[in-house]
Formats: C-alpha cells, structure tokens, sequence
C-alpha cells in the first residue's frame, strides 16, 4: 500500500504519517517499507488518466504487509489502531484466496500429467468416434437378395 492512501485510510495527511515514520526509522526496514523509483512513480500515474495526487515534492513510500503492521506501534490514533486490524484482515483474506488458487494450479498440474500419460489411449479413442461418425460409402457389392432374370438369359443362351 501506498503512504497516501494509509494517510487517508487512517485520517492523517501524508505529511504526518512520513513525519511519524521518519521518527521512527528503525522499524521500518527496507522489507517493510521502501521508497518508489521516479519511474515505478511515472509508470503509476500514467495508469490514471487524470492524476488525484495533486503536486508531490517526494517520491511517494510503499508499504508490505509487516510495514502497515507496523504502522500501529507508531501512529497512537483509535482510527490507526480500528483500520490497522481492518487491513491485517483483508491481508489475511487475501493469503488464503491465494492459497485456494495455488491448490488449485497443482491439481490442474496433476490433471495434466495423468492425461498426458494416457494421451495415445485417448487419441485413439478419438480416432474411433471419428470413425464411427463418417457417413457410410454405399458398398459395390449390393447387401441382400437381388432377383433377375436369370433363367430366361439362361435358357436363351443354350437355345442359340
């Protein structure tokens, strides 16, 4: 998360909340806390049309879960404290919803595998429907009893 929507989340401007976390430095390592690149900064604000940011002087701080956990030690706010426990719970939600599509992938995975294991099996069974949906050729050799005149081509023969 961003320091201006925490700011925002929690009430406070932006000024107060980089204020309070320039305090307190040390509980901020970089894996909890870092600062954008101008360009990571450029390639954000490119992905909104208008920009709501208004003019910032400083590249604004991004936050990892461990950071907004963290925010709670140093902003003493009820609010902090209310929409600290907010945030670890969506942060929760959103590990197990991750979790369930991982599950997910690994037995589409396992599906893949089995079938590719049995792929010869199933192309030939394909090869028979395919087979047994063709229309029929009509066969040279008529099906059945076929009555001609045969005795009058015969007898006609030997009396000649």
């Amino acid at each position: 998360m961003l320091d201006f929507h925490l700011a925002e989340l929690y009430d406070i401007s932006t000024k107060v909340l980089t204020q309070a976390i320039k305090r307190n430095a040390n509980r901020f390592p970089f894996d909890f806390m870092f600062k954008l690149t101008q360009e990571e900064y450029d390639n954000l604000r490119s992905q909104f049309v208008t920009s709501s940011w208004g003019g910032r002087r400083y590249l604004p701080y991004a936050f990892t879960e461990q950071g907004v956990a963290m925010l709670s030690s140093v902003l003493h706010s009820e609010r902090a404290v209310l929409m600290n426990v907010a945030i670890m719970r969506t942060f929760v939600k959103i590990r197990e919803i991750l979790s369930t599509h991982k599950e997910l992938a690994q037995r589409l995975a396992e599906l893949e595998e089995k079938i590719s294991q049995h792929d010869s099996e199933i192309r030939n069974l394909f090869q028979a429907i395919r087979q047994l949906m063709k229309p029929h050729e009509k066969s040279k050799h008529p099906i059945g009893f076929i009555v001609r005149d045969q005795k009058a081509s015969y007898y006609t023969r030997k009396r000649k």
